[in-house]
């Protein structure tokens, strides 16, 4: 899998993406990730990518043109590769978009290449969103500074469905289900007001410290797991 990120801030992808579970699967090289800056795809000397909106109104808006070059530009290079064809998919992280869940998620995961296009000012071309990218997707009902962020949870997300990324399969939350973990101590007793023999202890579940696996199982499939003892 390769994560292709199209922004006019690049350089913010690599600190997330080289740390941590990602970070480890692009050493294994499970992953890829390639950050484009769009100005490269910009025609004019100043490597302009924004214009004014028809129309008028605030802001700038993400022109088009180099969003389209950029895109046929990574899509002729992987697709012209030997061997397999390759799978690509380009997104438009958009507001407007479907809302990610982990069946999005697992559906991105087997593709070859993502191409993810990274808004900013007041949006971009509606014709991107019209004949660029294959869908648009959403991380929730909220506006933010730019797409990136956005593409970093989705890619996130899609990232944890492919083989080799995690430890175990298991520790994918849509196969284990989610709920409460606890570690050691079994009591842990804050200090309040510096008197700490004073306070009671928060103590683990007792079902987690019982060794009986059935019951422990039994109490994690709960729905309201977070009030037994």
């Amino acid at each position: 899998m390769t994560f292709h990120f199209i922004s006019l801030f690049p350089d913010v992808f690599e600190p997330y993406l080289s740390a941590s579970v990602i970070g480890r699967a692009q050493k294994k090289k499970i992953i890829t990730v390639k950050a484009h800056d769009l100005r490269r795809w910009a025609t004019d000397k100043h490597h302009k990518a924004d214009d004014k909106p028809f129309g008028g109104g605030p802001g700038m808006v993400l022109k088009v043109e180099p969003i389209y070059k950029g895109v046929k530009s990574i899509k002729s290079k992987v697709e012209s590769r030997k061997g397999k064809k390759q799978k690509t998919r380009v997104i438009l992280l958009s507001t407007r978009g479907t809302l990610l869940t982990g069946a999005v998620a697992k559906r991105l995961s087997t593709y070859d290449h993502l191409i993810f296009i990274c808004g900013r000012y007041e949006g971009v071309d509606e014709r991107v969103a019209e004949h660029v990218a294959d869908e648009e997707i959403s991380i929730g009902d909220v506006v933010l500074s730019g797409g990136e962020l956005p593409a970093l949870v989705v890619a996130d997300a899609v990232a944890r469905f492919i083989p080799g990324v995690l430890g175990t399969y298991e520790s994918l939350e849509d196969i284990k289900g989610s709920y409460p973990t606890y570690t050691h101590p079994e009591v842990f007793f804050p200090v309040k007001k510096g008197v700490q023999g004073k306070t009671r202890g928060w103590r683990v579940p007792s079902v987690l410290l019982s060794g009986d696996h059935k019951k422990i199982d039994a109490w994690r499939k709960d729905t309201d797991g977070r009030t037994g003892k």
